[in-house]
């Protein structure tokens, strides 16, 4: 593909650059790609758009260098903003006061799967900062492919809920421990003040930051109304202001993002129109986010050892989930089942932990590299495989609201004939 490309740019000089140009091309096979997927074997689109990335990215693609930097970061960033500040936004906080369980669930989980994964990672001779920066990451669920899951199998029910908001926690966790453990890689302090102090620095500028967002938020809506377009447009405005803001002061913007989603929900309780009135702008934004994560991580060298590490990264990271919400089901209004489901349709992982490792890649270029080997290829296999995964468990829970079937000839998903 490099060669093609060489060759190509020698007679076309398109106005915006070549880049543009390929990225254009690329998202287009992608949606076509998602949306004849989702027609003929009723998968999710995602699957689709990770399948197009993957392949561009084994060919050679050169629209997304790694590590991250620049446009690419901002727009990762930004997509893993709007797509948290949705998810944020459904989470109303005295529903923990009326249910602790849920709230123990998810640290059980989260916690769990960094003490597990870490030391099967260590089990197999993983250098002890590789194997906690991979259990940290492997924390992380992936709210923007669920959410996609769930909009493509118009899911509805306790399952559905359940996980979304279980993965919503597992991903703030996973952000605060993370942007604050890639700032102290090199240093040999150990006692308990040096360790707290990022942490609490994280979370007071992304708090900060996050609740100006909130803030903003509410008092244009007490001026504008929820279902028009321009407030969409303020919305992903603002986003994007906070997105450049808060790592630029030692924050973290997709964890800013989240804050900002829930304050505002405590503050304007009512349902939000905004995610039908974010409209196409939204899911460009999303295809893009998916498709790049699939063409990095496919740039992921495998070997033997590499895939060993994989397959155990991923059926260690799977067993911890299901063992945390299964154990702390008990008085939360969920049965046995239901957690099993539960803890399945938490097993994607996509953009947010490409995030995560690309924090580590930039603070370290001895250790990040080691952690990036191991997680990029776990990140492309559960991002396909992940949202298979979610979808198979919201079906045999029952909360979807159409047959998982490929339509007849003619008809679009959802169609009935006549």
């Amino acid at each position: 593909m490099g060669e093609v490309t060489a060759i190509w740019a020698e007679w076309v000089k398109p106005s915006a650059g070549l880049p543009t140009v390929q990225w254009s091309l690329l998202l287009a096979l992608a949606a076509a790609a998602g949306h004849l997927l989702q027609r003929h074997t009723g998968l999710p689109k995602v699957v689709g758009y990770s399948i197009v990335g993957t392949l561009a990215g084994l060919l050679g693609f050169s629209g997304a260098a790694w590590p991250l930097q620049g446009v690419t970061l901002f727009l990762l960033e930004l997509g893993v903003a709007v797509v948290l500040f949705e998810s944020g936004g459904r989470i109303a906080l005295r529903w923990f006061r009326h249910n602790p369980m849920v709230l123990l669930q998810s640290l059980l989980e989260s916690l769990l799967t960094a003490i597990i994964v870490y030391y099967v990672m260590r089990w197999l001779n993983v250098r002890a900062s590789v194997a906690e920066g991979v259990a940290l990451i492997a924390m992380a669920a992936s709210p923007a492919v669920l959410s996609r899951v769930i909009a493509d199998t118009r899911a509805a029910g306790p399952v559905t809920e359940r996980a979304m908001v279980l993965s919503t926690l597992s991903t703030f966790y996973a952000l605060t421990l993370v942007s604050a453990r890639a700032g102290t890689l090199h240093r040999e302090e150990t006692n308990f003040f040096a360790a707290l102090y990022p942490v609490a620095v994280v979370l007071g500028v992304s708090f900060i930051v996050g609740a100006l967002l909130a803030l903003a938020l509410r008092t244009a809506l007490r001026v504008m109304s929820p279902t028009s377009e321009n407030t969409s447009i303020l919305l992903i405005c603002l986003v994007a202001a906070g997105t450049a803001l808060a790592a630029h002061f030692g924050g973290s913007a997709p964890l800013a993002a989240l804050i900002g989603g829930l304050m505002l929900k405590q503050l304007h309780p009512r349902p939000w129109a905004w995610p039908r009135q974010l409209g196409t702008a939204s899911s460009l934004l999303t295809m893009l986010m998916f498709v790049l994560v699939s063409v990095v991580a496919a740039k992921a060298e495998w070997n033997p050892a590499v895939a060993g590490l994989v397959a155990a990264f991923v059926v260690a990271r799977g067993a911890a989930k299901m063992a945390g919400v299964s154990l702390a089901n008990f008085g939360s209004g969920t049965s046995l089942r239901q957690a099993v489901w539960t803890a399945a349709a938490m097993s994607p992982m996509s953009s947010i932990a490409l995030l995560l490792v690309s924090q580590f890649v930039a603070s370290s270029m001895t250790i990040g590299p080691r952690i990036a080997s191991i997680a990029l290829p776990a990140i492309l296999m559960m991002e396909i495989l992940g949202a298979i995964i979610a979808t198979f468990a919201i079906y045999r829970a029952g909360e979807s609201l159409k047959p998982w079937e490929a339509p007849g000839p003619g008809l679009a998903p959802g169609e009935l004939r006549e």
